[in-house]
């Protein structure tokens, strides 16, 4: 009489709290060195006999050239960086159809997500065309984004 074979799925346990393991052969014990002969990596811990690196703290700085003078000593200092530069967030006018009111301050910006901080200096820039008539508060505007804001019928308060 011939076997019939049984074609059911394997039962797989469910995945609970209790019975997570990580997969075989995923980790493994971490390599305690100095703890004798016996560890394999007793005596020097597998840093050889002497030298800098089996110093504590040992080894170089990413630019350590080995003793040579390094690159960033051999090149020519060049420019200057200003550390009072303050840079003004730009804002397009293509980008104020995203303002719901005619009102465009700083507030009404940082509502519609053109700006990321309200405290921080914006600058409205001549980029696209001014689709109606803006009331422009708080803001430093290019000269090109003024004749188009004007020429739409807006207006520019201090």
């Amino acid at each position: 009489m011939a076997k019939v074979k049984d074609t059911a799925a394997p039962v797989v346990p469910a995945v609970t709290l209790s019975n997570l393991r990580p997969a075989k052969g995923s980790t493994q014990y971490p390599k305690r060195v100095g703890r004798g002969p016996g560890s394999g990596l007793g005596k020097t811990s597998g840093k050889g006999n002497k030298g800098h690196k089996a110093r504590t703290g040992g080894g170089t700085n990413p630019g350590f050239e080995g003793g040579q003078m390094p690159m960033f000593r051999r090149l020519p200092k060049r420019g200057f960086t200003n550390p009072f530069k303050v840079t003004a967030q730009a804002v397009n006018l293509k980008e104020l159809k995203k303002v719901a009111a005619n009102d465009v301050t700083p507030e009404s910006l940082h509502a519609a997500g053109l700006i990321a901080k309200r405290d921080a200096p914006i600058k409205l820039l001549g980029t696209g065309e001014a689709d109606r008539a803006y009331t422009v508060r708080g803001l430093t505007l290019s000269a090109s984004a003024r004749t188009k804001i004007e020429a739409a019928g807006g207006k520019i308060e201090a």
